[in-house]
């Protein structure tokens, strides 16, 4: 039996653009998609805390080091400039596997630089 857990997640990242004329995804810094270890067309479930919304879309690279996390085509309608995101991405796992497993947390700032890589378990013993 496979489970369905927490992949990664970019934690608070800050939405700075949304193109409705595109055909659809959104478009995150590779850098943060790489550290994330999240794959261009990848699936990822998108949490707007200004607004409540949650929507499924898919991840393509914006340049790197740009701070890009923009939403694009009808997924557009879900935020505005400003609102702080959560990306997440899942994966499945064999018993065997969660006997080591811990999500990738990557943490940004205001601006949405990549401030720090962490594992689920190590923020978790903090709080």
């Amino acid at each position: 039996m496979q489970r369905t857990l927490l992949l990664a997640k970019i934690h608070n990242c800050t939405l700075t653009g949304a193109n409705i004329n595109y055909v659809g995804s959104i478009s995150i810094d590779e850098i943060l998609l790489d550290k994330a270890g999240i794959l261009p067309y990848e699936q990822v479930q998108v949490v707007n805390n200004a607004n409540g919304q949650r929507f499924i879309t898919y991840a393509i690279p914006a340049p790197a080091h740009s701070g890009i996390i923009e939403l694009n085509g009808g997924a557009a309608r879900q935020g505005i400039i400003g609102d702080r995101l959560i990306i997440m991405t899942y994966g499945q796992f064999t018993p065997e596997e969660l006997k080591s497993y811990s999500p990738t947390v990557v943490i940004v700032d205001e601006k949405n630089r990549l401030l720090e890589v962490r594992r689920y378990d190590d923020l978790l013993s903090k709080v």
